[in-house]
């Protein structure tokens, strides 16, 4: 049997104050509150003590916002799925949104071990007037250690009900997809970034969101494999190919530092464990 972790995550005000109720369950929890920011926007680092996720674990998130919260959810390090003997890895997290909550989910990146049988599932559901940011980045493997991902199976669902629903398979045996010019073209690196509303963000507001990623994109040495598209009236998406973690995350991390003020008109804030 592996490990069965279970967060549970409670947004609510209390006066100006964003406050969270955590329970957990399991070898999964959250560290203090921060407030680098000011009271109004709780900032949180998810930690998973064991330091990686095997075959037969599974870990289960369930974040909730009531109306008018503001939370960051972030990680310390890497999300580590390791070789499995054959069960699969589950990790899982649905993200609930009421009217008027903002959310930033910004995990640092996901590394896919070679041999692991891994699914990695995030779901946001946004009520109207609610909005957030969210990234989500994969290493498939680990190239520079002499790792590469030749076998094993990772599975990723990303789900927007009624906006956008995602759902890839990719396979370290299937070389067309890995490899070919129309696949992920021998890079091992891949990313996405997304500003999700409850309701159309406007066409102003999604416009102002493009431009300021496709300068950033093209000023980034990454130029050549990001793109950015209105994908919705509700989401504007960012992907990204690269072969090494660092300069897809420098990118996802300057276009959400360009998109906060943007949208939200608040300054960014990087949480302290980014810097370390």
């Amino acid at each position: 049997m592996g490990w069965q972790g279970h967060l549970d995550l409670h947004y609510r005000r209390d006066g100006e104050r964003t406050i969270a109720l955590d329970r957990h369950h399991g070898p999964l929890r959250v560290l203090q509150r921060l407030y680098p920011e000011g009271p109004a926007v709780c900032h949180h680092v998810l930690v998973h003590p064991p330091g990686g996720i095997v075959g037969g674990d599974e870990l289960r998130i369930d974040v909730r916002l009531d109306p008018g919260t503001q939370a960051l959810i972030t990680t310390p390090g890497a999300t580590r799925f390791y070789r499995s003997a054959g069960d699969l890895a589950l990790q899982q997290a649905t993200l609930q949104l009421a009217e008027g909550a903002r959310l930033e989910w910004l995990p640092l990146e996901t590394i896919a071990y070679r041999g692991c049988e891994a699914e990695n599932r995030v779901r946001c559901e946004l009520a109207p007037g609610a909005q957030m940011i969210g990234w989500d980045l994969l290493a498939l493997g680990l190239p520079a250690a002499g790792q590469a991902f030749d076998h094993g199976r990772f599975q990723q669902q990303l789900a927007l009900p009624g906006v956008w629903l995602e759902r890839g398979r990719i396979d370290g045996q299937d070389t067309l997809l890995l490899d070919s010019p129309l696949g992920l073209a021998g890079h091992r690196v891949l990313g996405s970034l997304w500003l999700a509303g409850g309701a159309a963000l406007g066409r102003v507001l999604a416009e102002a969101l493009v431009d300021a990623a496709r300068a950033l994109i093209d000023a980034h040495p990454l130029a050549a494999q990001a793109g950015v598209t209105p994908l919705h009236e509700r989401a504007v998406v960012l992907r990204v190919l690269a072969d090494r973690v660092e300069p897809a995350m420098q990118l996802l991390q300057s276009v959400w530092a360009a998109w906060r003020p943007l949208a939200w008109g608040q300054a960014p804030v990087p949480p302290r464990v980014w810097r370390t």
